[in-house]
């Protein structure tokens, strides 16, 4: 989506809510000098264009036990699997994001487990299992330096 419907007033309330989703449309009004009226509309019209798709909690995973967090990347046998394995794949709780790539894989999942051997049963018995894949590799996350969106 192009941000042609976009002005200077869309950008800074879009800026201000990356920095903090929660903050207060009243609060927005304030900082960028107009009515909270106005926030309510803009907002309204960048969730119609399909800017604004929500707003979400962050959570801090290893303090829920969730201490394992990888990437896999998956090798389908043939495009005509894609769509199957994708429904598949979205069923596994584990996985929380799914890009289709360009590159050696077709896939490339993020995966979060609370263990190593919770990691393992998911490997095994869960996205291995699915037929359409030929064949993964895991990739390990040691640590997250940085975790951000976006800055307009």
């Amino acid at each position: 989506m192009q941000n042609a419907h976009l002005d200077e007033l869309d950008l800074q309330i879009l800026d201000i809510l990356i920095k903090d989703c929660r903050t207060p449309y009243l609060e927005i009004a304030r900082m960028c000098h107009v009515s909270g009226g106005t926030i309510h509309v803009r907002m309204k019209k960048m969730e119609d264009l399909g800017i604004i798709k929500g707003s979400r909690i962050l959570l801090n995973l290893p303090k829920l036990g969730y201490d394992v967090c990888c990437f896999v990347g998956i090798y389908i046998d043939k495009t005509s699997s894609f769509s199957a394995v994708t429904e598949e794949l979205a069923k596994i709780k584990e996985v929380v994001e799914l890009h289709l790539i360009t590159g050696n894989y077709s896939i490339f999942a993020k995966v979060i487990c609370k263990s190593i051997a919770d990691l393992q049963d998911t490997l095994t018995n869960k996205i291995n299992n699915i037929i359409g894949i030929e064949r993964t590799d895991t990739f390990i996350s040691l640590s997250q330096p940085i975790d951000r969106n976006i800055q307009l």
